[in-house]
């Protein structure tokens, strides 16, 4: 206490410019690269954090090429929407980089579910459309909007988010994610598709629901064969 009384205000503002600077890595969404590229080898066996870098003699640029954006998503199925995922299982470039992106389709009345992303905020840009979006914060609060094309909209990593196509009209996004490999949990698909399965018994007491009930859903959400 006598130490900070007896800093003057310049080295108070130095003093907290500096501690801005000083971020603990477990901040970051992934790991700082330590050189120019490291392009994935995912068939290397190595399992680290990661991947293992390519060696660079074999780098070419397909490893940093991918055209699966610039087509809209095939819509035709029960959640009327589709992500295509632009990440380092499909761009190898992006390994060490920490960064990739997706695009969302969203059919007529199409929901993009509830879902969390483990290791990224996410921000989405309208390329088409109107969406009504959200977040819920942990203190359990709705934070929602409608979102036009050539607007934006962000989703806190971690936290449960949607985006639904109230529109009569096809509508689409472009997402960002400071994360290579973002990760997506859907909540109900997470919960009642599991293998092995979350116990009925589980699912019944949190949501509340008979175990029939519990079933149903199952087998509602339950992969196409």
């Amino acid at each position: 206490m006598l130490l900070l009384t007896a800093m003057t205000k310049p080295s108070l503002l130095l003093l907290a410019f500096f501690s801005l600077l000083v971020v603990p890595p477990s901040l970051a969404a992934d790991p700082d690269m330590l050189q120019d590229i490291c392009v994935a080898d995912p068939g290397s066996g190595v399992k680290l954090n990661g991947f293992a870098c390519k060696p660079a003699e074999n780098v070419t640029e397909a490893d940093f090429f991918f055209k699966g954006l610039a087509t809209p998503g095939a819509t035709n199925n029960t959640m009327g929407s589709l992500v295509t995922a632009a990440n380092v299982e499909k761009i190898p470039g992006l390994n060490t980089l920490g960064v990739s992106m997706s695009r969302i389709d969203y059919a007529p009345g199409g929901l993009n579910p509830p879902h969390t992303h483990p290791r990224a905020t996410e921000i989405v840009f309208v390329l088409d459309g109107t969406l009504d979006v959200g977040f819920i914060t942990t203190a359990n609060k709705l934070i929602a909007k409608t979102i036009t094309k050539g607007e934006i909209f962000v989703f806190p990593r971690g936290l449960v988010h949607f985006q639904k196509n109230n529109g009569a009209v096809p509508a689409a996004v472009i997402a960002a994610f400071n994360s290579q490999l973002p990760g997506t949990q859907s909540i109900a698909a997470t919960l009642f598709t599991a293998t092995p399965s979350v116990p009925d018994d589980v699912l019944a007491k949190a949501f509340q629901i008979g175990t029939n009930e519990v079933e149903e859903i199952k087998s509602r959400l339950a992969p196409k064969k």
